[in-house]
């Protein structure tokens, strides 16, 4: 459809870093709740196996990894380089991180 952005998860490709979001107790409600972690393997879907829909993701806080639907992952996280990291989102509605927002590391330490 012309006008509208892709999702997300169409962008992840292995050795990508990912915000995932937390486990919905309700149907499309909004949870704050997430967790980042690195893709590990991506696997196509069923209808179209060149389209990535299932991600294996290694959850950095636990160090388990984690089999995440692709309507789960909300953030790519890619480095620009050894002093910047780039965080894009296709969630306008997310407060947590804006659409766009580049972090120069070497002020942060």
């Amino acid at each position: 459809m012309a006008g509208t952005t892709p999702p997300t998860f169409l962008s992840v490709k292995a050795g990508d870093w990912v915000i995932v979001e937390g486990e919905k107790q309700v149907a499309q409600q909004f949870n704050e709740s997430w967790w980042m972690g690195q893709d590990v393997f991506c696997e196509g879907g069923a209808r179209d196996p060149r389209v990535n829909t299932m991600f294996q993701v290694s959850n950095v806080d636990v160090g388990c990894i984690m089999l995440v639907n692709g309507d789960e992952v909300t953030h790519v996280v890619r480095s620009l380089g050894a002093s910047q990291v780039i965080v894009s989102s296709c969630n306008k509605q997310d407060p947590r991180i804006g659409e766009l927002m580049v972090y120069n590391q070497s002020e942060n330490l």
